[in-house]
């Protein structure tokens, strides 16, 4: 009897122990929120730039490279924070319970979670496209010299395409 008394109170306090995870899933989400919020001060940033230049006739030097810089900027902080809510999501759904508002919703499940392998999955995904983007604000900065750096750029954009096709292939099988 005693025996199952300590069982009882250890496994209720094991139970309880999932919530720690509230704290992952709270800052997550915060974290989440200023990245939106940083990405959507990068839009603005480029609509000031748009408003400059074609608007007032301000010619601003750099235009098109600043132009894309921010867009690329903005894309790439809200993958990100994309990542980190389907992450705060899913870790909620996982260990402490269903949102029941998403259920009474006729919404698409991309943030529906029943695994931790779904939840690294759809994580991959957006860490993927985020490697991208990424490449590309690297390629923004490049400048080719020589036809050889530029066979290099074709052959790593073949690579990143080639692993997209494979990645979603993959997923799809499974």
């Amino acid at each position: 009897m005693k025996i199952n008394f300590i069982e009882h109170f250890f496994e209720n306090i094991l139970w309880g122990s999932r919530f720690f995870v509230l704290f992952a899933v709270i800052f997550s989400l915060i974290s989440s929120f200023i990245l939106f919020i940083i990405g959507s001060i990068e839009v603005c940033r480029t609509v000031i730039l748009v408003y400059q230049e074609f608007i007032l006739n301000i010619k601003i030097p750099h235009f098109n490279d600043d132009l894309l810089q921010f867009t690329v900027q903005a894309l790439d902080l809200y993958l990100i924070a994309i990542v980190i809510l389907i992450f705060s999501f899913g870790l909620y759904e996982l260990f402490i319970s269903k949102v029941d508002v998403a259920k009474t919703r006729k919404t698409s499940n991309v943030l529906d979670v029943y695994s931790l392998d779904e939840l690294k999955n759809k994580i991959i995904k957006v860490l993927v496209m985020i490697l991208i983007v990424s490449f590309f604000k690297k390629v923004l900065e490049m400048s080719f010299s020589t036809p050889l750096e530029l066979l290099y750029f074709a052959i790593s954009i073949f690579a990143i395409c080639f692993g997209l096709y494979y990645l979603n292939r993959k997923t799809t099988e499974t």
